[in-house]
């Protein structure tokens, strides 16, 4: 059992309230608002995550927390939650069902426990520190891909100017992988995380786009790392791939 038991219970009864909250507004007729970013945001955003937050302070009132919607609130135990209401907006927005409710707990540094619910699939991906990672209570691991010659790599956002910098890596990575789908944004990670891609890559990427998903990746025999290779959430970038290409892709990136 891991140390993070309570911590996981609490997480998955929160994504899944959350998650059924936005069904409610799935596939109907929403209002989106632009941030000043010019991404996208709704009332399911906000609600899901006033859920969230609500949810969390009752359950840890010392932890910090950091969402999309509304920012940052300082704790006082070393640990904080990080929250996504709604990971792939645009999808949610046009009535695609791959967008996820994410949230996930940094203990001193360290991604140790991570709840993804994609309610519109009916499936909630789950992991803690040392307790492995399940999909709807079955155990999942990444794919036996060794070589990136036999690999399936997902991404959220083909074009170049996405990319920028990295296109030309990026660019040599399509061309060295079997087969390129664009099963993005959190999904993307769901399904490295069970062996059913490979490789996937996000050249733009924020803490609460991958807290929730790092422990996911890795207790499913996977790895989360930036483009220059190191493990970290607020790197900008990430890639999540089985451990057997981490050098591969980096040496292809290089």
């Amino acid at each position: 059992m891991s140390a993070y038991a309570r911590e996981l219970e609490v997480a998955l009864r929160a994504v899944e309230a959350a998650g059924k909250l936005t069904l409610e507004y799935f596939r109907g007729d929403l209002e989106v608002e632009h941030k000043a970013d010019a991404s996208p945001v709704t009332i399911a955003d906000r609600r899901a995550e006033e859920l969230l937050r609500a949810t969390l302070a009752s359950a840890f009132p010392d932890d910090g927390i950091l969402g999309e919607e509304f920012g940052s609130q300082a704790g006082r135990s070393g640990r904080r939650w990080i929250i996504d209401p709604i990971d792939g907006t645009q999808s949610f927005i046009r009535g695609v069902p791959l967008y996820g409710v994410l949230l996930g707990l940094e203990d001193r540094g360290r991604c140790v426990v991570g709840a993804a619910a994609f309610p519109a699939l009916g499936e909630t991906y789950w992991a803690a520190q040392g307790a492995g990672a399940f999909c709807n209570h079955a155990r999942i691991q990444v794919s036996g891909v060794t070589a990136l010659a036999d690999a399936t790599l997902l991404t959220s956002d083909a074009k170049p100017e996405h990319y920028d910098d990295f296109y030309p890596g990026y660019e040599r990575l399509l061309r060295r992988t079997a087969r390129q789908r664009g099963w993005g944004d959190c999904y993307g990670y769901a399904l490295v995380a069970r062996g059913a891609a490979d490789v996937m890559v996000d050249p733009k990427l924020n803490p609460w786009d991958i807290a929730a998903l790092v422990p996911i990746l890795e207790e499913a025999g996977g790895v989360f790392f930036d483009w220059s290779g190191q493990t970290r959430i607020d790197g900008g970038s990430g890639i999540g791939a089985p451990r057997a290409l981490r050098a591969e892709i980096l040496a292809v990136l290089a």
